[in-house]
């Protein structure tokens, strides 16, 4: 039986590198889960790498097909943008183990979803002050920054990944990234656990 570990933290807390450093554990052998979005691509982004790139009517369509796992929508500075999981073929745990980012309300739904049993949260966090340097080194790098979108992620994660929401979502194990290779090791073996 195949898995979903579900990587989540808050914004600037090393969860796109991780995810990259994982997905590269041939002990693992992990597939992505490519997420949707109907945020427009960043600089450097390609469609069906980091997201598949969708406009409102390809999400409606999904949803009207009932093929929506999950799905998020952030009030941005630049519109409303939302992030969505699609059971689109892409996911068979018959066959694989698969890594996913997403954030707690996504994990609970996803584990609803799939089953609790199959859906294994990784839960990464590092000192907030630490995350808003990051955040702001990487806007700063950006060819054109949003920084209100940065300061009201960096806001919006204090109530989205509370203690409260973590101990609701049953989430205990907890994988601090002040040193990233050790984090992952962590990880990693963590994961291998699962499929003893």
């Amino acid at each position: 039986m195949g898995r979903i570990f579900y990587l989540m933290g808050k914004s600037s807390s090393g969860k796109d590198t991780i995810y990259k450093e994982l997905l590269k554990k041939e002990e693992l052998r992990l597939k992505k889960i490519v997420l949707y979005t109907t945020r427009p691509a960043r600089a450097g982004e390609k469609d069906g790498v980091q997201y598949h790139f969708v406009d409102e009517e390809a999400w409606r369509a999904f949803e009207e097909a009932g093929k929506v796992i999950e799905m998020r929508e952030y009030h941005t500075f630049h519109g409303l943008w939302k992030y969505f999981t699609v059971d689109d073929g892409q996911i068979r745990l018959e066959d694989h183990d698969y890594l996913i980012i997403g954030t707690i309300e996504s994990y609970v739904k996803t584990r609803a979803y799939f089953g609790e049993e199959k859906v294994i949260p990784l839960m990464i966090e590092l000192d907030d002050g630490v995350r808003l340097q990051r955040a702001l080194d990487r806007e700063r790098s950006e060819g054109s920054p949003r920084y209100e979108e940065m300061c009201r992620r960096f806001l919006a994660d204090a109530a989205d990944f509370s203690t409260e929401k973590k101990l609701a979502a049953g989430i205990g194990q907890v994988f601090c990234n002040e040193d990233l290779e050790r984090c992952l090791n962590e990880i990693a073996s963590y994961m291998l656990s699962f499929k003893k």
